[in-house]
């Protein structure tokens, strides 16, 4: 990164590779040769130089951003310039994230949104025109069903549904399609589906692949090296960790990136601020930490619940099953005894939260049959037969004991075959 702001005290926001010491192996804007040798915990905790020597980069909280002369505003609007112009373009702080992120996902460069909706949107309705057809794997995330369902049809461009699981079933719907969407794992059911082989099928009939990240973020999944072309992510839920931030990003290589700068991002205006790109900063230097610890909570709640008497099933991503995903998350379902009485077994809960979202510090449960009374026509839950019997479980960073005494007791007290 060599962008530069006009201001004393921020003067340089970074300086190239060549105005720092050999052994500053990080700096400069991030490719292969100078980020091959460091894992993942090393690249989110080291930064190119800031101005001052400071640790952190600053928040450049500006609208705008002006020119020295004519010349070289002439040169910016020619497009012989990157020079920042006008933040919901670009701005520092948020080309910081960007490029942070396009390093953990092993892509060319991203592009950051003010919510994952708006990073989905984008790489959708980049590579989408009137008679166009998408496919998409079942139990898909439901604001994104809502998109495939309720807003593209009123452009002419429709959407099919499969079982990400049956590759012989993708492939006999992949021919006309122009996008493919996935989830590794899917929302509520954690299907988890083979990247590599799926990426192999939709390049031999020209399809596009997009894939949320979600859930396993690049500390567990990096699909671009599996074949996948697009990575988006809800940056509100892992990437922040700390809830407290609405964002999304998408991560591709620069001929696909290029193409959503120039015909989605100046028009749409979904960009993310620079205070908001701070705070992800800030969450991703912990990142491989707290997944470590949201998957051993999981794993230890999992491994305990699968035989409670109440519950029929426990649903969690197979990872050790799976090529590209290298582990779980804290996210999992439970499917429950018909006997136990959910609205009592959710308000009994002490340490877990009702509320959407995940991936923050704290533990959150959403109850299907609460989900199953949306409004609207456009309900995923419904339309994909998941059960009212099904709660979604997010496992924060408590104490594990301590949460698995909350669920014992919240089931004791919603057990109606007792009473």
């Amino acid at each position: 990164m060599n962008e530069k702001i006009n201001q004393n005290s921020l003067a340089k926001t970074t300086v190239s590779e060549n105005d720092l010491p050999d052994h500053h192996a990080l700096a400069g804007k991030h490719s292969p040769e100078n980020s091959a040798d460091f894992m993942p915990d090393t690249l989110l905790a080291h930064d190119p130089a800031w101005a001052d020597n400071a640790m952190v980069p600053p928040i450049v909280q500006s609208s705008l951003f002006t020119f020295k002369n004519y010349n070289e505003m002439v040169a910016r609007f020619k497009g012989e310039s990157d020079s920042n112009i006008y933040s919901r373009i670009s701005n520092p702080t948020v080309r910081a994230f960007e490029e942070k992120m396009a390093l953990m996902e092993k892509g060319d460069e991203a592009l950051a949104f003010a919510s994952g909706m708006a990073a989905i949107s984008a790489a959708v309705l980049a590579h989408v025109q009137t008679g166009d057809r998408i496919l998409c794997v079942r139990h898909v995330y439901p604001d994104a069903y809502r998109l495939f369902q309720g807003f593209m049809p009123r452009y002419g461009v429709h959407t099919d549904y499969v079982d990400g699981t049956d590759l012989a079933a993708i492939e006999t719907k992949l021919s006309g399609a122009k996008i493919l969407y996935l989830e590794n794992p899917t929302t509520m059911t954690f299907e988890t589906q083979d990247l590599a082989a799926i990426a192999k099928l939709a390049k031999a009939y020209g399809v596009i692949t997009i894939i949320d990240n979600s859930y396993a973020t690049p500390i567990n999944q990096t699909p671009l090296t599996h074949g996948i072309d697009i990575v988006v992510h809800s940056a509100s839920k892992y990437i922040s960790g700390h809830s407290d931030t609405v964002a999304g990003v998408l991560v591709a290589n620069s001929k696909i990136i290029e193409h959503i700068r120039s015909v989605v991002v100046p028009y749409m205006g979904g960009k993310l601020g620079p205070f908001e790109a701070w705070l992800l900063l800030r969450g991703m230097r912990t990142l491989s930490i707290r997944m470590a610890r949201h998957a051993q909570s999981a794993q230890i709640l999992i491994n305990d619940l699968k035989s409670h008497p109440a519950i029929t099933k426990v649903l969690t991503a197979n990872y050790e099953q799976s090529a590209s995903l290298k582990a779980t998350s804290g996210l999992f379902s439970i499917d429950l005894d018909p006997q136990i009485n959910i609205p009592r077994f959710v308000d009994n809960l002490k340490l877990f939260h009702l509320g959407v979202s995940w991936g923050g510090h704290e533990s959150l449960v959403i109850p299907a049959k609460a989900s199953l009374e949306q409004a609207g026509t456009h309900t995923s839950m419904r339309d994909f037969g998941i059960p009212e019997t099904m709660v979604r479980l997010n496992i924060g960073l408590e104490d594990v004991q301590d949460l698995k005494a909350d669920l014992h007791s919240a089931l004791k007290l919603a057990d109606e075959r007792k009473m």
